[in-house]
């Protein structure tokens, strides 16, 4: 096991959605960094909390997700950050104040990877442990 450093920015599910959708709440600095393709890297895990929502309602598509998640990374410079046995086993090493397991995941992938996770979650950004960017 041993993460290999890919360095660069990981984001949040909700920063992906955000962007995605152009919505105004997306921070204009993690929209310059995202748009500029600065090293932006997105989890199989934010792939997954997309279908979640969708399946529970909470979220609507006009198209299926395979095809949804197609086009979006079509239009954004996106790279896969791999979920490994090294991010599964170092979920189990770190403490978040809730328990959300997708948090849990994509905390862990920046750490094995060295990326800062653009969001804006204070579950995330009050870790003091995990480096954030909120703007």
């Amino acid at each position: 096991m041993g993460g290999r450093s890919l360095s660069g920015f990981l984001l949040d599910t909700h920063i992906w959605l955000w962007h995605a959708f152009e919505d105004d709440r997306l921070p204009i600095g993690l929209r310059r960094v995202i748009d500029r393709g600065a090293n932006c890297w997105l989890s199989p895990v934010s792939v997954w909390e997309v279908g979640l929502l969708v399946d529970r309602g909470r979220l609507e598509l006009e198209m299926p997700l395979r095809q949804w998640v197609t086009q979006t990374h079509g239009r954004i410079p996106l790279r896969e950050a791999p979920l490994t046995t090294d991010v599964a086993v170092r979920v189990h090493e770190i403490d978040l104040p809730n328990r959300d397991p997708g948090d849990h995941l994509l905390a862990a992938t920046a750490l094995v990877y060295d990326l800062t996770v653009l969001t804006v979650d204070t579950n995330l950004t009050d870790a003091d442990w995990l480096p954030t960017r909120s703007r």
